[in-house]
């Protein structure tokens, strides 16, 4: 059974329309009550402060809380797009101000990347537009984007051709510098990326003249985009090694690739599930018979029960759309029927008509005598209010 997640802002204690600086107070509180450094070995406080960590990281940033507001946990567990992976979060460089103000720029190793291992690339963001029945179906798309590609001068180590880069001797190689400080809580140690070599752990004396040092040349790049079936407007697809290059020598960064579904009129989702609605010629509705439905599957064809009604809703199994998760699993398409009443009878389909009311219920003549009974003043009236209401 899936882990039930606390609502963020319960987790940090603050109010939904919480400004930014009441989330980050918030935090803080948290983070310097539950942080592992202050609480060796309590398991308990450990979780505590990655479930407030994780709240931050969310309710934080701008995209992700606009997308927790209307999704909930859901928008980041992939039921709603590609989702967010927490355990891929590098808390140092995100919450870096926050815990230097508590901790004296400390911040004890708990939920960084290895100081052993480079960081990886940033991500880019980009967009694409589909239409309704690509996110059905799922489709193929290219983007043309520009990338950083490896320069051809310098095969991408960024030193000028003939030289080579010389090891950092700040942190002798290892990308990191390590401060140990005293604080209020006690000593404290405060791991950094070298200033010196951005973390790459080696020095560039000679940079190559195309690509700055950087290693990288900015190309324009077509890349293929591969939309999977029944995903939905606003949805993301995560396209991996397509990103920012890693400034130490670390993995790409991955391409984010932000979905824009276009409406159809036919058409309304609500999950899984399409809404839609069909008319009913009155004849059809009182006599039923075969009609012809129009899904994203193609047309059906459905026996109408006689005496339908308007309002009637029906469901046409496994017509709706495909789980992202399962491509076994389907939603419905859900079909309400409008009986349509006829316009501009000429005299012969008014007789018609009038016959066929006689011969069922009767209700234009039943009509009209209420409309005289209702028409007569005096005692009939008077009559209606003593039976009612009796004498005064």
């Amino acid at each position: 059974m899936a882990e039930q997640k606390r609502d963020y802002y319960e987790v940090l204690g603050v109010d939904k329309n919480a400004d930014d600086a009441t989330i980050k107070k918030a935090y803080r509180q948290l983070a310097k009550k539950y942080h592992p450094d202050m609480n060796p070995g309590d398991k308990e406080a450990e979780a505590k402060f990655k479930e407030a960590s994780e709240a931050y990281a969310v309710l934080s940033d701008a995209d992700k809380k606009r997308k927790y507001d209307q999704f909930g946990h859901a928008a980041f567990d992939g039921s709603q797009g590609a989702g967010f992976d927490f355990n891929d979060m590098d808390f140092t460089s995100m919450f870096g101000d926050i815990f230097g103000d508590i901790f004296g720029g400390a911040f004890g190793g708990f939920g960084s990347r290895s100081s052993s291992g480079p960081a990886r690339g940033k991500s880019l963001l980009a967009g694409v537009h589909i239409s309704f029945e690509e996110s059905i179906f799922g489709c193929e798309k290219e983007l043309e984007l520009t990338l950083k590609d490896e320069c051809p001068t310098c095969k991408g180590t960024g030193a000028k051709p003939g030289t080579s880069k010389s090891t950092c001797t700040k942190c002798n190689g290892k990308g990191k510098v390590v401060y140990t400080q005293q604080s209020l809580f006690g000593m404290v140690q405060n791991v950094q990326t070298c200033p010196d070599c951005h973390g790459s752990g080696q020095i560039i004396k000679e940079k190559c003249r195309d690509c700055k040092g950087t290693g990288y040349i900015p190309k324009k790049q077509r890349i293929k985009i591969n939309i999977p079936a029944g995903i939905d407007d606003g949805q993301r697809v995560r396209v991996p090694g397509k990103g920012e290059p890693s400034p130490n020598g670390g993995p790409r960064g991955d391409l984010l690739v932000d979905v824009v579904v276009s409406q159809n009129p036919r058409y309304q989702r609500e999950g899984l599930n399409l809404f839609t609605t069909a008319p009913l010629s009155f004849a059809q509705a009182a006599l039923g018979g075969e009609i012809r439905l129009n899904t994203v599957y193609g047309d059906v064809i459905y026996e109408v029960k006689p005496g339908t009604q308007t309002d009637t809703r029906i469901r046409l199994k496994g017509k709706g759309v495909p789980s992202l998760r399962s491509s076994n699993v389907v939603g419905d398409q859900y079909v309400t029927f409008v009986v349509q009443v006829p316009t501009g009878l000429n005299e012969e389909a008014k007789e018609l008509i009038r016959q066929f009311d006689e011969a069922t219920d009767n209700s234009l003549a039943e009509a009209a005598a209420d409309t005289s009974e209702d028409g007569k003043s005096g005692s009939g009236h008077g009559k209606k209010k003593k039976k009612m209401f009796g004498k005064k």
